[in-house]
């Protein structure tokens, strides 16, 4: 038994329209408008006689705007990358390429417009992050180089036997080995530091920590050199921040004054409110050396930033400073220097919230 066929259900035939089906134009402005890129038609004259929604977008007009006025800007059949000026003031970075065809018996310009200004940004940000790697690992490299290198030089001594013989000697050079193994684990605590903030991952968990402890806490990890600080107030406060965080930036802190100035070196802690309610802990590091030349204020919490007063055997990355003002801000709190007759005064600025020590 055969089938008759429905007469309905065959296609037509290439070329032709189906009955009720979208005709060749309208499959064409439909791609158009829905196209990621701006498609702009310009006349000879230089006006604008077509652009679709993703056009109207990028430039920030609406389309009865742009139709009709002038691109105002010469056109060159290629392909180019533009700063796009948008009428609120900003701009965008555009990939444009031209190209020319008829259209009834008239010369237009077809202009393909892509938006690439987040990728030109996240360009910037990648040779950005490059050439602070690269700075890194050149400062990393010389400040490592003369610690290893003394280092090398008192093992070679105590395998002399004359002064591995000499045990008041021999305990000389093991402290300065000490001392010099030290300064390697400072910088490179600052180094993982910086690298963590320059991948945002140095936040930490903030949380209520009771100051007047914690200080204590810390100035007793300074082993001898806690002699010289001398610790003020603090009782009865309590900063909301990472425990970590906080320890950093006091340690850099104490290293600072220890490195570029002359004790005694004053730790205070004290409270500081706002008339609409706010509540911070307010922590000053000073100390009584020469402090601070003016013309260098502005460049002391810049990242390797480096003190005319620098002295040999000190981390002397530059780092200390630049990693307080990070964390403090990334804390919700800030850093900052104030100047003193005699000596050096910096402090930092932590949200406190209540629940400190009795």
């Amino acid at each position: 038994m055969n089938d008759a066929a429905d007469p309905g259900s065959h296609s037509p035939p290439p070329g032709e329209r189906k009955p009720g089906g979208p005709d060749h134009e309208d499959i064409v402005r439909a791609v158009l408008a829905a196209s990621a890129d701006g498609i702009m038609a310009i006349d000879a004259q230089g006006v604008i006689r077509y652009c679709n929604p993703a056009a109207t977008e990028l430039f920030g007009r609406p389309v009865d705007e742009l139709t009709g006025s002038d691109l105002g800007s010469p056109l060159a059949v290629g392909e180019a990358t533009i700063d796009l000026v948008l009428p609120t003031g900003g701009s965008r970075v555009v990939d444009m390429r031209v190209t020319t065809m008829e259209f009834e018996g008239q010369l237009l310009h077809v202009i393909a417009l892509r938006d690439i200004t987040r990728r030109r940004q996240a360009e910037r940000e990648l040779e950005e992050a490059l050439e602070r790697r690269n700075v890194v690992v050149a400062v990393a490299a010389h400040q490592l180089h003369n610690p290893l290198a003394t280092i090398g030089l008192l093992v070679d001594v105590l395998r002399d036997r004359r002064a591995a013989a000499d045990t008041e000697r021999r305990a000389e050079i093991l402290a300065r080995i000490a001392e010099r193994v030290d300064h390697l684990q400072g910088l490179v605590r600052k180094l993982l530091t910086a690298s963590r903030i320059d991948a945002h991952e140095a936040g930490g968990t903030p949380e209520r920590v009771p100051v007047l402890g914690f200080l204590i806490e810390r100035l007793a990890d300074l082993g001898e050199r806690a002699q010289s600080v001398r610790l003020f107030n603090g009782r009865g406060l309590c900063a909301y921040v990472d425990r970590i965080a906080f320890s950093e930036m006091l340690t850099n802190y104490l290293e600072n004054a220890f490195s570029y100035g002359r004790p005694p070196i004053e730790v205070r802690a004290e409270e500081k409110t706002e008339e609409s309610g706010g509540r911070w802990v307010d922590i000053t590091v000073r100390d009584h050396g020469p402090g601070v030349a003016s013309d260098f204020v502005p460049l002391l919490f810049e990242r390797f930033s480096r003190g005319p007063t620098h002295e040999p055997g000190t981390d002397g990355a530059g780092l200390g400073l630049w990693i307080v003002r990070n964390l403090a801000r990334t804390n919700g709190g800030d850093a900052w220097y104030e100047p003193q007759p005699d000596g050096a005064c910096f402090r930092l600025r932590l949200p406190g919230v209540e629940g400190g020590e009795a």
